[in-house]
């Protein structure tokens, strides 16, 4: 018998967004992981607030409204209120009820700088890190440091001279049309109008040099989950600067391996990373600065194999979490972008792994 196409709208639902969610849908566990988390973020979140005054978006909600944004790479705030405002599953994970309001953008995004101003990012990583090691998803004795360069949200156009001296008026104030050849511009003379704090820089020789900040972070060998993370402006240095700071911070004094590429195998940073207890498998260049008493034992090519996964991350992290092309400014909210993206790649990945041990033990 054929269905009649009625389209009038019922006036009541008896279904919550919860039942139109399937039970073993990947995103319930990271839900549950989540949920688990932000309790512990609950003190936190009460220094936050006034005890007065109208109540703003829940800090709970805000969090995982923008886990969902690196989840599924939603490219701007004004997009993901879209999604919330007619996705059930957009719904049901962030808590709303079907007949609940969708936040302004404008008011979200000033709540989500109240969790940037508080470091709810770092500390959620923490937190996150901490549920790994609790589950034994992490080694706490190999590691592998790298960075990557992430294109800032400023044209080229905007990296102009710091004394302020135009060459010639614009054709078009809005998007004047520029000739850079024959002008010498570097990060001591020139600065970014849109963002000052970005600097120029190139992932190599022969390539385009672009205005972006460093992103790097500090893997654990055994299933290749972010230990930690840290942001600095690309200023050549800062990959071997923040692998120090993040070697630094590695709790206890037990002697740890870190592996690295070619761009790690200074003096400077082998005398560093020894200095702090952790032996550098660095990828040698010509003359390095190891030589046979590190490369000859068996941990050091097990460190160069398994230093390749740090790219899983930096890919993901681009694609699936939106970083390829910056969408904030500034290195303190780039950071925090980077960050809790970092957070979020580590509940994908805690979710896969205690899936696979929990269908091997069944």
């Amino acid at each position: 018998m054929r269905g009649s196409d009625t389209q009038q709208s019922t006036i009541f639902s008896y279904l919550s967004p919860e039942q139109r969610v399937p039970a073993g849908h990947p995103l319930g566990r990271v839900r549950e992981i989540t949920d688990r988390l932000l309790v512990a973020l609950s003190d936190l979140f009460d220094e936050m607030y006034s005890t007065m005054g109208r109540p703003s978006i829940a800090p709970e909600k805000l969090l995982r409204a923008l886990l969902l944004q690196v989840l599924y790479t939603v490219r701007s705030e004004r997009m993901l209120m879209e999604q919330l405002d007619y996705n059930l599953l957009f719904r049901w994970f962030v808590g709303l009820n079907m007949d609940d309001a969708v936040w302004d953008v404008t008011v979200f995004t000033k709540n989500r700088d109240r969790l940037l101003k508080a470091e709810v990012a770092r500390k959620f990583f923490d937190l996150v890190v901490e549920e790994a090691r609790a589950l034994d998803l992490m080694s706490d004795e190999h590691f592998t440091v790298d960075g990557t360069l992430l294109e800032a949200c400023a044209g080229l156009k905007s990296f102009k001279s710091q004394d302020g001296v135009e060459t010639a008026p614009p054709d078009d104030p809005g998007n004047p049309t520029v000739n850079f050849h024959g002008e010498k511009r570097s990060n001591e003379t020139h600065q970014s109008t849109t963002d000052p704090e970005a600097l120029l820089a190139r992932k190599g020789a022969g390539k385009e040099a672009k205005l972006s900040y460093c992103g790097n972070v500090l893997m654990e060998n055994r299933n290749g989950l972010v230990a930690d993370v840290e942001t600095m402006q690309a200023d050549g240095t800062a990959e071997r600067d923040a692998a120090v700071v993040m070697l630094a911070s590695l709790p206890g004094d037990d002697q740890v391996t870190v592996g690295a590429d070619k761009g790690y195998d200074t003096k400077g940073f082998v005398a560093d990373a020894r200095a702090l207890n952790a032996t550098p498998h660095v990828a040698q260049k010509k003359h390095s600065a190891i030589d046979g008493r590190t490369t000859r034992h068996e941990g050091y090519r097990i460190s160069q194999q398994k230093r390749k996964r740090v790219e899983e991350i930096f890919g993901w992290m681009k694609t699936v979490g939106g970083l390829r092309k910056l969408r904030h400014r500034g290195l303190e909210l780039v950071g925090w972008m980077f960050t809790f993206t970092a957070a979020a790649y580590n509940l994908v990945r805690i979710r896969n792994l205690t899936k696979s041990v929990a269908g091997a033990s069944a």
